[in-house]
């Protein structure tokens, strides 16, 4: 999982990285609206940390054209603001969630994982795609009651595809999200994965030739 974090306030920026990373989750820190993403190509993150008074302008007016532009990642709002107006104009303006500080970071995590639940589409922390079950938070997936045995990419692998299942991913765009921080996987190397990672899944996981890859729902 890698996260946007989007807050101007140095310390909660800093706890915020180190509770994620605790939980074996990578993010990206930003303190400003023109450092955030601009559009959908560049909205690499599986959830957005959103505060709502930057140094820059309001994280409401972010939200807003984030959504305008068709872009459906997660976001969970983070702000002092207590008052239900403030709740209701940012749920309503495209949040999938909205937390007030000070707050517990295990409650945020709990919140993390419920949205991108919602977003897979999955009711609990055990995904179910037909036969093929998957728990992401112990790693472990198996088919038609059997464990696979997986390998740590494979795994991944497995995981980015199951948020979208029967979505096109991009190769360039699934590349990039295996190494968030880093260089993105090499072409050659992703195709053994999958390769890989088809043959043992014994199920349709074709390649759209040109495009991308997809797991079928």
């Amino acid at each position: 999982m890698h996260i946007l974090i989007i807050e101007d306030d140095l310390d909660l920026g800093f706890a915020l990285q180190q509770a994620l990373k605790a939980e074996d989750i990578s993010s990206e820190w930003r303190r400003n609206i023109a450092d955030a993403p601009r559009g959908a190509q560049d909205m690499e993150f599986d959830c957005v940390l959103l505060d709502l008074t930057l140094p820059d302008g309001l994280g409401f007016d972010l939200l807003k054209r984030w959504r305008k532009a068709g872009i459906a990642t997660p976001i969970i709002v983070i702000t002092a603001r207590s008052a239900l107006d403030d709740r209701l104009a940012g749920l309503d303006g495209g949040a999938d969630d909205f937390i007030i500080k000070p707050f517990a970071t295990a409650e945020l995590i709990a919140r993390m994982r419920a949205v991108l639940r919602r977003y897979a589409q999955q009711a609990s922390d055990i995904w179910q795609l037909g036969e093929l079950q998957i728990e992401p938070r112990r790693h472990l997936a198996s088919l038609n009651g059997a464990p696979l045995d997986l390998s740590p990419r494979e795994f991944q692998l497995l995981l980015e595809l199951a948020r979208e299942p029967g979505v096109v991913v991009p190769k360039g765009a699934l590349a990039q999200r295996l190494e968030p921080l880093g260089d993105a996987v090499d072409f050659g190397a992703l195709e053994v994965h999958l390769s890989n990672l088809r043959a043992k899944l014994a199920r349709a996981h074709p390649h759209v030739r040109g495009v991308g890859y997809m797991l079928l729902p």
